[in-house]
Formats: C-alpha cells, structure tokens, sequence
C-alpha cells in the first residue's frame, strides 16, 4: 500500500504542474447571458471568456467625430437588419475615439442581438477556431481587434487576411470584423520602398511591398478615418466630460479652461482620451477635502 500511496501522490503532483498548461475550457460562453468576451490564448489552446463588466460609454458621449459615427451606426444597422454590411477600419490619430465607438455601438444594440469578441492582434491566428465557435449562432457578432498592426512575417496577419477576404470558404454571415488602428495600411512602411516604384506611360506603378501592404487594408469594404482635434474641439469634450463627472452646480468654462490647455501641453496632445484624463483629474481633485478640492 505504501508504494501505491507513492504511485498516488507523484500522479497527483504531475497532474498539478500539467493542468496549467490545459485549454481553460472558457469557449462555452452563453451569448443569451453575456454581449461580450474574449478570446483567450493559452498553451495547447484557447477560448472565450464573457466579459462581465462592459465599457458604459454610449454613443451620445462621442463628440466631433459625427461622421465616423454616422458611418459606423448605419453600417452595423445594416448587418442587424441583415442586409449586405462591411467589414471596418477605423484608423488615425491616437485618443480620437476609435475604439470607444465600437463599444458603444454594443451599448446601443446588444438589445438587437449585437454581440462583441474582442482579440488581440497576435491571437488572430486563431481566427478560425473563433469563427467555428459562433457558426450558426442566431446573434450577430463584432469581432473587435484594438490596435491592429503587424510586422511583415507576422502569421496573425495572413490570418486575417484570410478572413477578411482571401480563403476558399466563405465568411459567416452573423460576423464583422472591426478594426483599430493608428496605421492606414496596417504594416510599417519604409522610405526605400518608394524607390521601388516604376514609371509605365507617365503613370507612377507601386512597388511589391507597397501593393502587398495596400492590399490588407483595402479588405476592409469601410474605412473611417479620425483626425486630431483642434483646441475649441478639446475644450468642448473638457466641457462634456465635466458636466458629467461633476456633481451640481457645474462650473464655469473659467474656472477649468487654462487647467485643461496646461494638462494638454504637458501631455503633448489634445484628444478625447486626454480630454477625459483632465476631466477626471480637475473633478477628482475637487472632491478631496482640504487644500486640494
């Protein structure tokens, strides 16, 4: 008996080193419960893991970026009402939105069957397997990738490409694929590729590497681009923010307007993510009993 105790403890001791290194077993995730997850990876597989506490920001909250909006709501109306829809790009300057939008539209129609599964870009080699989780699901899903950029031998962006637009089986239909990105065209480019152009009849032809590079972004049927924000712009979202972080009364413009241009300048930027730090800094500090509120 003391050697089978032997026997016994050395397999549970091996078991407790190998369980770490099994799939979580997190892809049963019940989408009449939960609007959102995310796709885990882990050593010898992955899975979906609901998101039990989901961004609050609504669409109403977004300000200066109408046209994205607008752009954006009508598209994934269309994929609700399940009429033709476009995969989605939103790209440009940092802190403008891009990804806040995308949460929103999840707030303004989960209620329609709006579902979100947020991957990171190294894990879209995984694609797949994602798309073979929801197949035949009667919900309609955004698979949210923030920040998306590759390196040239980066697996992860044949995966995708793949998706979007290149492999022999057809994309689901309950699936689009947003995207962030602070590169138009998703791949670093290079000064010495521009000498790899040609002239042919007078017409300037790109080199290979710039067409490939091209050729992952123009996938997405929609692009939508966010640009900086001027100073009447930034003060305007200050404004919004404050009023509503800040208990009654709200304060006057004068009273916040030249803390809000400092908080800037030190940062090096005017966006709405900045916009929103201030915002919660000046009500923060005000709410503080003694010298500091």
């Amino acid at each position: 008996m003391d050697r089978l105790d032997r026997i016994a403890d050395r397999i549970d001791a091996l078991l407790d080193r190998i369980e770490p290194l099994l799939p979580s077993g997190a892809s049963g995730v019940d989408w009449t419960q939960t609007t959102a997850a995310r796709w885990i990876e882990q050593p010898g597989g992955g899975g979906l893991e609901p998101v039990v506490h989901t961004h609050p920001i609504r669409l109403d909250a977004l300000r200066h970026i109408d046209r994205a909006r607008d752009a954006a709501e009508r598209n994934t109306r269309q994929f609700l009402a399940g009429l033709p829809a476009n995969n989605v790009l939103l790209s440009g300057a940092r802190g403008t939105g891009k990804s806040s939008l995308i949460k929103a539209l999840l707030n303004e129609y989960a209620a329609d069957g709006l579902r979100l599964i947020e991957v990171q870009p190294r894990d879209l080699v995984a694609l797949p397997r994602i798309i073979a989780a929801i197949h035949g699901r009667p919900e309609w899903f955004i698979l949210f990738c923030d920040d998306l950029s590759f390196e040239a031998d980066d697996p992860s962006y044949k995966a995708l490409k793949a998706a979007l637009d290149g492999s022999v089986s057809a994309p689901p239909d309950n699936l689009l694929i947003y995207a962030t990105s602070n590169r138009r065209h998703l791949l670093p480019e290079y000064f010495s590729e521009n000498e790899q152009a040609r002239s042919v009849d007078g017409e300037i032809h790109p080199g290979e590497a710039v067409e490939e590079k091209i050729s992952l972004s123009e996938r997405f049927g929609l692009w939508l681009s966010f640009q900086p924000f001027d100073q009447d712009r930034y003060l305007d979202i200050c404004a919004g923010w404050i009023e509503a972080l800040h208990p009654k009364p709200i304060p006057e413009p004068s009273e916040w307007r030249a803390d809000a241009l400092r908080f800037a300048l030190e940062r090096g930027s005017r966006s709405g993510r900045v916009a929103w730090q201030f915002a919660r800094d000046w009500v923060g500090a005000r709410g503080l009993p003694g010298p500091g509120g």
